[in-house]
């Protein structure tokens, strides 16, 4: 995973939040419910990714941190 991916799957989160909204306006509650779900699964792989790359860094500057220590 990436925060190139993460941002993908926002900008698929956002399309499908939009057509939820379209489809609620048009009453049609079930395309709005399947794609409000398909929104909602779009931003936990974003969060997900996301995490993944702040936990990438952390353990990165950990290391940093680690290497400097050892070098005094």
């Amino acid at each position: 995973m990436s925060l190139e991916e993460a941002s993908r799957q926002l900008e698929a989160a956002i399309h499908d939040a939009r057509v939820s909204f379209d489809c609620i306006l048009l009453e049609e509650l079930d395309r709005a419910h399947t794609n409000a779900i398909t929104a909602r699964a779009a931003v936990d792989a974003a969060e997900q990714a996301i995490r993944v790359e702040l936990e990438r860094q952390e353990a990165a500057g950990e290391e940093t941190s680690e290497t400097s220590e050892a070098a005094d």
